[in-house]
């Protein structure tokens, strides 16, 4: 490209910065929050089975499915929202441009790729974040054995100045159950071991979790209850954060759609400290988002789980 060329792109990015700076400059934290998480399904090059037929290595998200993503979004209301599945600052920044051009902006974020070089964690905020950090050096032992990038996604650390002291928003992405592992079915030993690394390094920042203000959020891959839930809500005697329960509109807790095969599954998950709640399960709470429903069968084979909590948590008030 030119030096024409680019001086055309440098303006066009400046010009949606500068929108975006503008519709998002009174958006400040007050005294309470919306978070969202949300697996956005392969927003990144991937291969594809295209719905008019045929198959495509290394395709984008098809324009069709971006749509029905960006109208959800903006369904969400939500201050801020982590995301799963983004292959990096591109697609991050693409997303973005694309929602400031339908009047939402979210003029903060970051992207950041692990091990898993396709798809990785990102964040979106309307108010100003903190440091952002992705752990990329979290180890897994299966068996009593180390394994070398074995949390392939890493684990995003975003903190965000409130109102009450920092919040800080960890955002995971735990293994699938799709392996050939023979001797793990399922890859639930490795998710185990992805969810004690998690909790081990959240434990490294917040030694004091009772007192501490984060959430835990993601997909998770596994339902509540599951070893691996369990391994991120405690250590021993020791509490780590408390899941929350949610539900959409018409009562439904799913979060993941199986649909070929009928199976509809709640491996989203958002676990909170106990520095958030302070004894009063009304400063935080949870949804499913069911609604627009048909954007959101469109966009992923997830639905978002939506977070009001109170920044100045009063167990006095309801």
């Amino acid at each position: 490209m030119n030096t024409t060329g680019w001086r055309t792109v440098t303006g066009l990015v400046l010009a949606w910065m500068s929108l975006a700076a503008c519709l998002a400059r009174a958006a400040q934290v007050g005294d309470w929050l919306t978070v969202a998480t949300y697996n956005v399904q392969n927003y990144t090059l991937s291969d594809r089975r295209l719905p008019e037929g045929g198959f495509r290595p290394d395709y984008p998200k098809p324009e069709a499915e971006k749509k029905a993503l960006r109208a959800v979004i903006r369904s969400l209301g939500a201050d801020i929202i982590a995301l799963q599945e983004v292959g990096g600052a591109p697609f991050l920044n693409e997303l973005r441009r694309d929602l400031a051009a339908e009047g939402v902006a979210y003029p903060y974020g970051d992207a950041e790729l692990g091990a898993d070089e396709i798809r990785g964690l990102a964040i979106l905020s309307r108010v100003p974040l903190g440091r952002v950090t992705l752990h990329r050096d979290l180890k897994a032992r299966r068996h009593g054995a180390e394994e070398d990038a074995a949390v392939r996604r890493g684990l995003l650390e975003v903190e965000l100045p409130a109102p009450g002291g920092a919040i800080t928003i960890f955002v995971v992405h735990l293994k699938s159950r799709l392996t050939d592992d023979k001797q793990d079915a399922g890859a639930e030993d490795l998710r185990v071991a992805e969810a004690q690394a998690v909790r081990d390094r959240v434990l490294e920042i917040f030694p004091e979790p009772a007192t501490a203000r984060f959430l835990i959020m993601g997909d998770c891959n596994d339902t509540p209850g599951s070893r691996a839930l369990k391994a991120l809500q405690a250590r021993g005697k020791t509490d780590i954060a408390t899941w929350l329960d949610a539900v959409d509109e018409r009562g439904q807790r799913w979060t993941h759609a199986y649909a070929q095969i009928g199976v509809y599954s709640r491996f989203d998950q958002v676990l909170v400290a106990e520095g958030l709640r302070r004894g009063n399960p009304r400063n935080v709470s949870a949804r499913v988002a069911g609604e627009p429903w048909a954007e959101l069968a469109a966009a992923s084979d997830h639905r978002p789980l939506v977070v009001r909590l109170r920044t100045q948590p009063d167990a006095s008030r309801p």
